[in-house]
């Protein structure tokens, strides 16, 4: 059973959990939000939709654990009322992941800049649920087709990352990406390549020191103990085809220098995972193209292969 929280209602997130409900599947969804949103949207789309409380397989129909909405949605515009109910359709997912009611938690996308009007904290999914079930650290992993892409850190501004790219945090994420690779996705010894934080991979120290005293001597423990890490290698040729090849994983040091690979080589169909929770969870490669909202031009691909990998993960 996956549990699915799609995310920002003023969004996409409803069109594609009625789109997607559309099909017959082969594992037991549960989507963890607001009914009439949800009924709204299938009518602005001309889908037929049915919600039930218990679990259901057939096309046209899913099945609903309510979280009301304070205030009614109106479609793109951002409702600061709505967003405890957004954290309240987490909260409650995370509940049922932990007791073991879900399998895995699938989500969609939210818009940050709501959720911290009203004063909750919130930076991500990713650092929310690391908090949530007290993990000791999370890895955010993103796939599409064969390229994988880890981020050492996550929702930082750029003038912060070089401080927080320490040896204790290398240490850490490089451990979570292996050991998920090999748990999740089974590879035996994964191949991984790690990118430098400067251009050119700080030029012999001439740009930039942290490889020499940081990334450096954490990739050279990690093959001393006989794993496959690479690097550091400078980031604009650590992408090339040749690279890739002879890699499983690339562990990029922040979020713009990673991801605009993987999103150019897949966007749309890429899949966020998170490693280090005691649950499985993926969510969408997007934001909440607000201005798409109930006009049937949503592509659901990337929440499509999120419940597939969602699914086979668990049944791995």
């Amino acid at each position: 059973m996956l549990a699915i929280t799609p995310g920002e209602p003023a969004g996409i997130g409803p069109d594609l959990a009625v789109m997607l409900a559309q099909r017959e599947r082969d594992s037991d969804w549960v989507a963890l939000t607001d009914a009439e949103t949800l009924r709204d949207r299938a009518r602005r789309l001309d889908l037929p939709l049915k919600l039930t409380a218990k679990p259901t397989r057939r096309a046209g129909c899913l099945c609903l654990e309510p979280v009301p909405l304070a205030e009614p949605v109106e479609l793109g515009a951002l409702n600061p009322a709505n967003a405890p109910a957004v954290i309240a359709a987490l909260d409650r997912a995370v509940d049922g992941c932990l007791k073991g009611r879900f399998q895995a938690l699938v989500t969609g996308p939210v818009q940050k800049s709501v959720i911290n009007e009203v004063g909750i904290p919130f930076s991500g999914h990713t650092e929310f649920l690391r908090d949530r079930c007290g993990a000791a650290d999370v890895l955010m992993l993103l796939a599409t087709g064969g390229l994988r892409v880890a981020l050492a850190t996550t929702h930082l501004p750029l003038s912060e990352v070089p401080k927080a790219v320490t040896d204790a945090l290398l240490e850490s994420k490089l451990r979570l990406l292996l050991g998920g690779l090999k748990t999740h996705f089974g590879f035996s010894r994964p191949r991984i390549l790690v990118t430098g934080l400067n251009p050119h991979a700080g030029e012999a120290g001439h740009l930039g020191r942290e490889e020499i005293d940081v990334i450096d001597p954490v990739c050279a423990r990690f093959r001393a103990q006989g794993e496959a890490v690479t690097g550091p290698l400078p980031a604009d040729t650590a992408f090339t085809p040749n690279r890739l090849a002879v890699a499983d994983a690339v562990l990029a040091m922040y979020h713009d220098q990673g991801l605009p690979v993987l999103k150019h080589a897949g966007f749309g169909e890429a899949v966020n995972i998170t490693l280090g929770l005691p649950f499985i969870r993926t969510s969408v490669d997007h934001g909440t193209a607000l201005d798409l909202a109930g006009t049937g031009k949503a592509d659901c691909r990337s929440l499509e292969a999120a419940l597939a990998l969602a699914e086979g993960l668990s049944r791995r």
